[in-house]
């Protein structure tokens, strides 16, 4: 396999997002996003590079003071098992503790892969009643999924809720 290289996304590298994100949403890996959606989100983004070529790309989502969101994390299937979502992560996280949030939610089938970055299943009331009622009104479904909200549930059925603690 090639070098590959993290760095911020541009809009540039938005088609290609989407270009990689498709077949997992036709898979129902992952939820589906519209160009215009990642377009407005492209500051959250970060991808991972080879040869030219994206390879996998993920966001981190701010949800509240001390919360964010590992979204939209990918890697091209012909570059899996080669520590480039872990790299990925890892500059989320850097990016999460600039920005100093101390904990990282994820929804995910990858369990294992999450495990072993740090991060534990989580069950319902991980945050304060008045911070719950603040976030219901986001509008926001990745805030959703994290608050376990039973019409996000038909989108999501076998994912798991995750959280990891930032030191």
């Amino acid at each position: 396999m090639s070098e590959y290289s993290i760095r911020p996304a541009r809009t540039a590298d938005i088609s290609g997002i989407h270009a990689l994100l498709e077949p997992l949403v036709e898979r129902r890996i992952l939820l589906g996003k519209d160009l215009a959606v990642l377009y407005g989100a492209v500051q959250e983004f970060v991808v991972a590079e080879a040869d030219g070529e994206l390879i996998g790309c993920g966001a981190l989502h701010v949800m509240w003071e001390d919360l964010g969101e590992v979204r939209t994390l990918l890697v091209r299937e012909d570059h899996l098992h080669h520590g480039i979502g872990r790299a990925l992560v890892e500059e989320l996280e850097r990016r999460a503790e600039d920005l100093g949030l101390t904990r990282l939610f994820c929804l995910t089938f990858e369990t294992v892969f999450f495990t072993r970055l740090g991060f534990t299943p989580i069950g319902e009331h991980v945050v304060a009643p008045d911070v719950y009622s603040q976030l219901l009104r986001s509008g926001d479904a990745g805030v959703e999924e994290f608050l376990d909200l039973a019409h996000v549930k038909p989108n999501t059925l076998g994912n798991t809720r995750m959280l990891k603690h930032l030191n």
